[in-house]
């Protein structure tokens, strides 16, 4: 037989692939990897083809369906479609990485799908510190995956949702894997200017448009061409300047006040408001043309209420940006039950001042019950904000006090111990499964000793 009749085998074929890629059948079990995705995981293609690809990227006896995530295998082995979701995986090291996976169905000769194909694209997060989204719970994963779709295109984005959720890290969010994250990110708070403000900070004005106006004045819209203008409080802006507002987006260009010129300007607009504006449409106090082309891609960004998995993060999160704040961590266990038995009707940015005064009054001291200052109303005791969510952490760990404590954050002697030795003495792992830093389980180890 001539060589030149011998077909590439599929390993061969599939190393041509630049990004980590695997194939695996409806029993979730791995057919084939390239060695991008191998070398990814630290493991050779032997250990790594016939095993589960749970087990391999998220280190879980059970599919990923079964602890809140969205499985893509299930998607494609069910509607015969591509698929695209944001995941969770463990690399070669036991670090927790966030990454866009890409799923595709394969079919075999009678057109029925036989296996899925799945790029892993690992997504770069920022320092901790300095992170803009901070949550591991199904909906919070489901608002990265989402915003990683649309950040790179030019589609006006509208953040919906109640106060204090968090809408401008999400618009900064949104800049920073836009296709130009270091061109300019600027913010225009409606709510806090009047109509005339409003009007001259958006469009800007020539020399002389009003009484005061002694030079030309730049917009914002012209400050920020070439990157994003996030309008927060849309729903606040005249009836008069949404006129306006609508014609920039439909021309891509701005009439400072005063000025006869139109300005071109390439500028992404995400807007932001928490009035509904559907009903504000209705009501004939919003323009229901300039709602539909704000509402190209509507992201609704989840209240905390319901995703308190996140709380314990979020606190960390919180203390990160205290001078010091690590000398808090680990929290009581009590103090965590108290933090998520609160709704927070001021969401993510009422829980930063909780913890900020809870800093304040236990000056230097463990923090404790007294110190968490809530609104006067009932706390009940901890609620499961749905059924998915508290799902997450309880596949973490077979060992069920383990899971309680993942959810709650509390570190207690015993559970240290084994999840240590379950790892062998690999803290960083250890710390990603008891669902804390790396930072606070040293400090909890360290005070073990002391106390020894």
């Amino acid at each position: 037989m001539s060589n030149d009749n011998i077909k590439p085998s599929c390993d061969q074929v599939i190393d041509i692939i630049p990004d980590p890629f695997v194939v695996i059948d409806r029993n979730y079990k791995i057919i084939a990897a390239n060695r991008n995705y191998t070398e990814r995981f630290g493991m050779s293609t032997d250990e790594v083809v016939g095993q589960l690809c749970h087990k391999i990227s998220h280190h879980s006896d059970v599919p990923c369906s079964q602890h809140g995530e969205h499985c893509p295998l299930e998607v494609v082995f069910d509607t015969g479609k591509p698929t695209q979701v944001m995941h969770i995986h463990y690399d070669k090291n036991g670090k927790e990485d966030y990454v866009q996976l890409q799923a595709t169905p394969i079919c075999g000769e009678d057109g029925k799908v036989k296996y899925m194909g799945e790029y892993i694209n690992p997504v770069p997060q920022l320092y901790d510190k300095d992170a803009l989204l901070v949550g591991r719970s199904p909906p919070m994963m489901r608002l990265i995956s989402i915003l990683h779709r649309v950040a790179p295109t030019q589609t006006t984005v509208l953040l919906l949702g109640e106060s204090g959720v968090g809408k401008e890290c999400v618009a900064k969010y949104t800049h920073l894997y836009s296709q130009h994250p270091g061109a300019p990110f600027v913010v225009v708070d409606c709510a806090g200017l009047g109509e005339n403000l409003i009007e001259s900070e958006l469009f800007g004005y020539e020399k002389g448009a009003f009484t005061g106006a002694n030079t030309r004045k730049k917009g914002l819209f012209e400050v920020a061409s070439g990157g994003t203008l996030f309008i927060d409080e849309v729903g606040e802006l005249p009836l008069s300047l949404q006129t306006k507002l609508l014609r920039v987006l439909e021309t891509g260009t701005v009439r400072r006040v005063g000025g006869t010129e139109y300005i071109k300007v390439n500028v992404r607009v995400v807007a932001a408001t928490h009035r509904n504006l559907k009903q504000m449409v209705k009501e004939g106090t919003f323009r229901e043309d300039l709602y539909y082309r704000l509402s190209a891609f509507p992201i609704d960004v989840p209240s905390l209420r319901y995703h308190k998995d996140d709380i314990p993060l979020l606190v960390e999160h919180c203390l990160a940006s205290v001078e010091d704040g690590d000398q808090y961590l680990p929290l009581q266990p009590q103090v965590i039950e108290k933090l998520l038995g609160y709704d927070y009707p001021g969401n993510v940015r009422e829980l930063r001042n909780i913890i900020e005064r809870a800093v304040i009054l236990a000056n230097g001291e463990t923090i404790t019950t007294e110190h968490i200052m809530l609104e006067e109303k009932q706390v009940d005791e901890p609620q499961k904000s749905e059924p998915a969510i508290s799902a997450v952490n309880d596949v973490m760990t077979n060992n069920e006090n383990i899971s309680l404590m993942n959810r709650r954050n509390a570190l207690d002697t015993a559970s240290v111990i084994e999840v240590l030795q379950q790892t062998e003495g690999h803290r960083k792992r250890a710390a990603e499964i008891l669902g804390v830093s790396e930072r606070t389980l040293y400090r909890f180890m360290r005070k073990i000793r002391e106390e020894e």
